[in-house]
This record gives C-alpha cells, sequence and structure tokens, in this order.
C-alpha cells in the first residue's frame, strides 16, 4: 500500500532512470565487430546501432519529467506514450542483444572500410559481440515498461500535479490524494493548516 501511496514518485524515478540509462548508453560501444580481413575491430555506439536509441530516450526523460505536472486525463497519455516507447526500445534492443544484426553495424563498417551493400559488409564481418551496454539498456526498457505500466495502473490515485505552482487558494485546496511533506511546508508557508 505505500508503494501505491508513492505511485507518482515510484512512476517517474523508473521512468527517468530508464531515460537516462538510454541516454548514457547510446554514446557507450554496443557492438564489437571483427572483421574477416583482420583488420582491427569495428566499434559501433549505440546510436549508431540502434538510430532512434537518443531521440526516443530523450522522449522518455521529457515524458517523465512531464508526469510530475500533469493533470489526470495526461497521465494516462504520457502513460501510454512511455509504454509505447518501452514496448519498441525493448524489441529492437533485444533484436541486437540476441541476435547482433549485420544492419546494426552496416553504416558504421560502410563508413570505416568504403564497402557499400548488405552482401559486401557481410562478407568483412567475421562475428558481432554485443557488450555489455545493450544488455544495461534493455533492463532499462523493462524498468520502462513496469514504469509506464505503474503510471496506468496507480494515476487516478495521484494527487493534483504542478499544485504547488497555483496562486490561488481555491485551486490549492482541490487536492486528490495524500499531501506529500513539501506541500504541507508550502502551506504552512501560505499560513495555512496543513493538519486539518
Amino acid at each position: 500500500m505505500r508503494l501505491l501511496r508513492r505511485g507518482r514518485s515510484t512512476a517517474v524515478v523508473a521512468i527517468l532512470l530508464a531515460g537516462a540509462i538510454g541516454i548514457i548508453s547510446s554514446t557507450q560501444t554496443w557492438l564489437s565487430v571483427d572483421r574477416a580481413d583482420a583488420g582491427e575491430s569495428i566499434l559501433v555506439p549505440g546510436a549508431d546501432a540502434l538510430a532512434l536509441l537518443a531521440p526516443l530516450s530523450l522522449t522518455v526523460l521529457a515524458l517523465g519529467t512531464a508526469l510530475t505536472l500533469v493533470g489526470r486525463a495526461l497521465r494516462y497519455v504520457f502513460g501510454t506514450l512511455a509504454l509505447l516507447a518501452g514496448a519498441l526500445l525493448t524489441w529492437w534492443t533485444a533484436e541486437i542483444v540476441f541476435t547482433a544484426p549485420v544492419s546494426a553495424v552496416e553504416a558504421i563498417v560502410t563508413e570505416t572500410t568504403g564497402l557499400a551493400g548488405g552482401t559486401a559488409v557481410s562478407d568483412v564481418v567475421a562475428s558481432i559481440t554485443p557488450t555489455f551496454w545493450p544488455v544495461l539498456a534493455l533492463v532499462g526498457w523493462v524498468l520502462l515498461t513496469a514504469g509506464s505500466v505503474f503510471t496506468l495502473l496507480t494515476a487516478n490515485r495521484w494527487k493534483s500535479g504542478g499544485r504547488r505552482f497555483r496562486t490561488d487558494a481555491a485551486a490549492h485546496s482541490e487536492a486528490e490524494g495524500p499531501v506529500d511533506a513539501i506541500d504541507s511546508w508550502d502551506d504552512l508557508s501560505r499560513g495555512t493548516d496543513p493538519t486539518r
């Protein structure tokens, strides 16, 4: 029950953490390509292995931040968008982790070797080995999906978003759900007894 009372905090932290993992991992090496021509191994960053990794991770961060302020209707909209992003990122990252497709390294191999076309790139690639980073990203996407589902299940119990930024007392008194310590402190600052 305590987890449900802190639904907003739990969901937002899960979503923001997943977005942060995605952004950080987009700059790290996801795949190491061993070449059939005995050339030096080619390292493929996450942003090149999965083109939508950085943009979708930034979107996830924006959705997590927005969930701290929006009202009930938008909680469901943003929760659904985060769930969709989580499902897509989970699918694409799992494909890279478990199958290491040549298509994920094709652009970097072409840039490094000058060889273009699926057959030419496949001929120069001896093996593709995933690193720790796509596995960590996959864990992040599972966390994102769980946070999104938790948002959709608990959003109706969250207190009104952005309440502390309103200036009128009437808007302040229409809270939905329990009041947290920050809201209580804001009430005291306005001269209102939050215990009533």
